[in-house]
């Protein structure tokens, strides 16, 4: 039996350089995991929620991915010299991805969500305004845009390699977004919930019309404003 170590290996997924002398480098090298802990809200979101319009915007995310997968073998340009990270880098797939997903969340948030006016007020939820919804876009997109400078900051990608993977993230989330829209419209979605499997799972089509807390919350402030009620009648 040989005394040689085995040597390890690197699980890339969550392996990111970075300076340690380098306070803003250390931040980067946290921004580098954003794409990853999305993946898991995806997956506890849809699991919780039974949410289609969740699980639509996880499908386009992931042929998103598959996208960037294709042009980084199509197109095969390498990474900065002083390289960090494995394979091609053009586009940056981390770029790729932030950038779906901010401008998804953007046209769902001011485009398809349609809560009740503010005005319409009950006793126990506010739907959010428009501007409120304005505001949770901004910080996406600049969620994305930190997410994207990181990976130069980083050296994991030129700076021209961020900004076509921002475009292709882009393009990619506008695109899924008119899709998901004709598959709306045409009521193709509205017979998919329609069907056995879909009952089964519970899946739902309500975040287009209410915020995810709500249902939830108002039959717990209802119970408890009940029991209230039945403590002073004792």
């Amino acid at each position: 039996m040989s005394d040689d170590p085995v040597p390890l290996a690197s699980l890339s997924l969550t392996h990111v350089h970075y300076d340690p002398n380098d306070p803003i480098s250390y931040l980067c090298a946290f921004l580098a995991l954003v794409p990853q802990g999305l993946c898991v809200m995806y997956a506890t979101l849809i699991w919780s929620t039974r949410e289609i319009e969740i699980a639509l915007l996880f499908a386009g995310q992931l042929a998103c991915e598959a996208i960037n997968f294709a042009l980084k073998r199509l197109i095969k340009e390498e990474r900065p010299r002083r390289m960090n990270g494995k394979g091609y880098g053009m586009p940056s797939s981390h770029a790729q991805f932030v950038a779906y997903f901010a401008v998804s969340i953007t046209l769902f948030l001011l485009l398809r969500h349609q809560p009740p006016s503010p005005r319409v007020r009950k006793r126990n939820h506010t739907p959010m305004s428009l501007l409120e919804r304005a505001g949770w876009s901004a910080v996406g997109l600049g969620m994305a845009a930190a997410v994207a400078w990181s990976r130069v900051y980083l050296n994991y990608h030129t700076e021209r390699q961020v900004l076509v993977g921002c475009a292709a993230g882009t393009v990619s989330a506008v695109g899924w977004f008119i899709i998901t829209t004709i598959v709306r419209r045409s009521g193709w979605l509205a017979w998919a919930l329609d069907t056995p499997i879909a009952k089964f799972f519970r899946v739902r089509d309500l975040v287009v019309e209410e915020d995810l807390c709500q249902a939830g919350w108002e039959k717990w402030d209802d119970k408890m404003t009940a029991l209230k009620a039945k403590k002073k009648h004792k």
